[in-house]
């Protein structure tokens, strides 16, 4: 029978990508995840105060999308944490990371719209300086979900910025 040593670390993480591009990919999606969680805040900020004509179509719509921010935070986090890296957290952290500006005051319903489409634009952009790192390590899980969460930023800017057309 082995006994476990409580004075033992744990062994170096060894899954075929070096330290450096670890280190570089991890603080690229810090990046992201400061910028989904700025749009998230956003997203339900605008949810809550929202008014006008457009007041239920943009209450539920805004709803889906904070939802869906939310429940890809912990997927970003959880890849920094696999390449071995702490996530980053905490408002300042997040606002010295972020690409995305915070509100000034309550915009109204389309101004909240339009802030919304920069929001889903400036995280693609993120997203997309992160991927080219991901792909010269040969990082697939994270490919993938760069890819995953590019599609989600692009097609909800197109469904917001559909909004602010005509």
């Amino acid at each position: 029978m082995t006994a476990f040593s409580t004075t033992s670390s744990a062994p170096p993480i060894d899954i075929g990508i070096p330290a450096e591009q670890r280190q570089a990919i991890a603080d690229g999606l810090g990046r992201v995840l400061a910028d989904s969680t700025v749009l998230y805040a956003k997203t339900h900020g605008f949810h809550w105060n929202v008014t006008g004509p457009m007041f239920n179509t943009l209450h539920l719509m805004f709803m889906e999308q904070y939802v869906e921010l939310w429940n890809a935070l912990d997927v970003i986090a959880e890849r920094i944490r696999a390449l071995g890296h702490p996530a980053p957290f905490g408002g300042s952290t997040y606002g010295g990371l972020s690409s995305i500006p915070e509100s000034q005051g309550v915009p109204a319903a389309l101004a909240m719209v339009r802030e919304l489409v920069e929001g889903h634009e400036a995280v693609a952009r993120t997203i997309r300086a992160v991927f080219s790192l991901a792909d010269a390590a040969n990082d697939q899980p994270t490919a993938d979900l760069l890819t995953q969460r590019l599609q989600i930023h692009e097609k909800t800017a197109w469904m917001l910025r559909s909004l602010l057309e005509g």
